[in-house]
């Protein structure tokens, strides 16, 4: 039975991460890339730049599914937008989890969402829409990651942690057990946050 195909919406540096995962998976066929008027043509890991985020709604009548390869650091604000339109235009989002990671049988990942190598989502806990769950990065049991964020590598999430709408935890953070980071924040790489930090916060702090 043919894969069914994949569009990215992306081709920069991510995309090529997000490739190996969808290979891993080995679920989808992908069909190529979103990029801008410049990366047109270009290959990203074999698969071309086909089109750019003012094609969608063409795109859209050919293929059913569509994942946001777009790199998210600092601001959600470009990875939510395309996923607002590709969607309005009629794209699918799949849930895509690498083979080498583990998601819980009682947690929940939202529609597209990417799972890396490596990562761990225990049980209980709640990832939104529109996510990235870096290499390596842990969620623990009953942790709520919200809609658009990126979880990057190595960052722990510990229990009945709540992570805002929007929000980046920068590689290697550590987010303490019941902590709640608000909408739209940004905690630094490497931070220890044992506090609640509230909308739009950028923290960058290792406390004792």
């Amino acid at each position: 039975m043919a894969k069914p195909g994949i569009v990215l919406i992306g081709a920069g540096g991510h995309a090529t991460s997000c490739i190996d995962v969808i290979e891993s998976e080995d679920r989808f066929k992908i069909i190529g890339l979103v990029g801008t008027k410049s990366e047109l043509g270009r290959m990203v890991a074999g698969y071309e730049v086909i089109a750019t985020d003012g094609d969608l709604a063409d795109l859209a009548v050919k293929h059913h599914h569509a994942l946001v390869t777009v790199g998210q650091i600092r601001n959600a604000a470009l990875r939510t937008r395309l996923y607002g339109e590709a969607r309005k235009v009629g794209f699918a989002f799949p849930t895509v989890v690498s083979a080498h990671a583990r998601v819980s049988a009682h947690a929940t990942v939202g529609e597209g969402s990417i799972v890396m190598f490596g990562a761990l989502i225990n049980a209980g806990a709640t990832v939104g829409a529109n996510c990235i769950i870096n290499s390596r990065a842990l969620i623990e049991h009953d942790a709520c990651v919200g809609d658009n964020c990126h979880i990057s590598t190595g960052a722990i999430v510990n229990g009945h942690v709540r992570v805002g709408a929007g929000s980046f935890v920068g590689s290697g953070a550590l987010i303490r057990h019941t902590v709640t980071i608000g909408d739209h924040c940004i905690v630094s790489m490497g931070s220890v946050v044992h506090r609640d930090l509230p909308d739009k916060t950028f923290f960058k702090k290792v406390e004792e």
